[in-house]
């Protein structure tokens, strides 16, 4: 295989954030090549300096052989770069072709050149096996769908290189099957493909090569059939990474907290929640899984008392909390893990100290009769900061001085370190690195075992096998089923998310 794409030093920067550094790799032609990485090690931005959204600041881009300067994103697609970003760039309200269409210079007249790309679309799409229909509007389309389309539009500017960001974050578990199916079929044309991503379990089931970047540099690129997850993992975080979770034998308790036929509106006013029933018990962890936008932030947020429930009721310990506040549910013993750590988790002006007891401050040993006792909250913080590996240069730094890990130790450090009884856990190892993910995993475990209910609200299957006794799927706002982790597959639960329902729910283990 020739080398189509060559990239020799790239750097670049941002204000206090050098996020590419003098990176270099190829790419051959015909060839997968995943880029790998945790949060924030620079993938997106090299790929957008290679897309012409950003221009590097040093470095030099090679396509065949030729230095390029690429200033734009029209610049690259006319060398033949495409790319799908991980939120896609579609109008909702135009159909597939009218989509398609959007840049392209108009030869024949517009109905005509829409009839055109019509035929040349359902070409493509028998090609690829990209199966959509052309005249569907978009909205319409499931999230897999608009995801074929974004590739069909960049098939039909016939591209060479692909670069898909972050691919199967929105994907049912059958959609990213198809998905691969379609890369390894625009492989076999001759087609290269980028996958920028961070899970290990895609780079081995696609890729052809893997190189893996940590803190904006390149450490290694290795070939896929010579590697494995655990080598992987040790390059992407520079030190070694247990995956196994010991989960000790479920002693199921009481109910902690029970839902029943809760109706919530979202953002536009629209049904998000309808008619959700299930019950939580002490010393379990209830997994919710289905595609993001589903309804789980909603549910989230009815359950820590920041949405009004339109209809039903939740109970916490037998206690009916339907419209509690959230100060009101922290003195019950709920606590919470935001799923959006800089909204709605942290405080970014306020001190590390401030954010690990603010929610607990009007409680004892931190306060008596409102006289706050410094020693105490001194105390707590010390230990949180050893415990969590919080690096941090004081307990009095400001939380926005942190980088995003350590900002998400603060708030495992604030939700867990006051042993809670109910703990609302959405998405706690979103932008964590795998060493820190499994830290947080099996404190979880820790928790569940001393007897806490957990609920767990994650949109990584692999995560939501590994840690949950029991499986509840969401599906536009619809509870889908609920079954034990060891009565179900991850088949099953991918069809869940593709809105199946499963025919005899399971809301308690045997």
């Amino acid at each position: 295989m020739g080398e189509m794409l060559r990239l020799d030093n790239i750097t670049k920067s941002f204000p206090g954030v050098l996020a590419n550094d003098r990176i270099s790799l190829d790419v051959r032609e015909g060839e997968i090549l995943a880029l790998l990485g945790e949060n924030g090690a620079g993938k997106t931005t090299l790929m957008n300096c290679l897309y012409g959204q950003l221009k590097p600041d040093a470095g030099q881009i090679y396509w065949r052989g030729r230095p390029m300067e690429i200033p734009d994103s029209h610049a690259a697609v006319s060398l033949g770069i495409g790319m799908v970003h991980q939120h896609f760039m579609l109008v909702p309200v135009l159909s597939v072709v009218e989509n398609v269409s959007l840049g392209l210079a108009s030869t024949r007249g517009l109905l005509l050149d829409l009839e055109y790309i019509e035929t040349r679309l359902n070409t493509l799409s028998r090609e690829f096996g990209l199966e959509v229909n052309p005249r569907a509007v978009i909205w319409r389309l499931p999230v897999g769908a608009q995801q074929r389309v974004e590739i069909l539009k960049a098939l039909y500017r016939e591209i060479q290189l692909l670069i898909l960001d972050e691919p199967t974050a929105v994907l049912t578990p059958g959609e990213v099957n198809d998905l691969f199916a379609v890369l390894r079929r625009l492989s076999a044309r001759g087609v290269s493909v980028i996958l920028i991503t961070h899970k290990l379990e895609e780079v081995m089931a696609i890729s052809d090569r893997v190189t893996v970047l940590r803190d904006g540099r390149v450490v290694e690129t290795v070939k896929t059939s010579d590697t494995t997850p655990h080598e992987l993992a040790h390059l992407m975080v520079g030190r070694e990474v247990i995956f196994d979770v010991h989960k000790p034998p479920l002693k199921q308790g009481k109910i902690a907290l029970e839902v029943q036929n809760i109706k919530a509106v979202g953002e536009r006013g629209a049904l998000a929640l309808n008619n959700i029933s299930f019950s939580l018990h002490e010393g379990e962890i209830l997994g919710f899984a289905g595609v993001d936008g589903n309804g789980q932030q909603e549910l989230e947020e009815v359950l820590c008392g920041l949405r009004r429930i339109r209809e039903g009721q939740v109970f916490l310990h037998g206690q009916e909390v339907s419209h509690y506040k959230p100060d009101q549910l922290h003195q019950l013993g709920l606590a919470h893990i935001p799923s959006d750590r800089l909204d709605r988790a942290v405080a970014v002006k306020l001190t590390v100290e401030e954010n690990m007891v603010a929610s607990h401050i009007s409680k004892p040993p931190y306060s008596r009769r409102g006289i706050l006792n410094p020693k105490a909250i001194r105390q707590f913080v010390q230990h949180s900061i050893s415990t969590f590996n919080i690096q941090t240069p004081s307990p009095r730094a400001a939380v926005a001085t942190l980088s995003g890990g350590n900002q998400q130790r603060v708030v495992l450090a604030s939700a867990l370190g006051h042993q809670p009884r109910v703990l609302i856990a959405a998405q706690p190892t979103r932008g964590l690195d795998v060493g820190l993910t499994q830290q947080v995993y099996e404190r979880l475990v820790q928790e569940r075992s001393r007897g806490a209910a957990i609920l767990l609200i994650s949109t990584e299957l692999q995560e939501i096998f590994r840690l949950s006794d029991r499986i509840a799927v969401m599906y536009r706002g619809e509870l889908m089923g609920i079954a034990p982790v060891e009565k179900t597959n991850v088949n099953q639960i991918g069809m869940m998310m593709a809105g199946v329902r499963l025919e005899q729910q399971e809301d308690s283990l045997p």
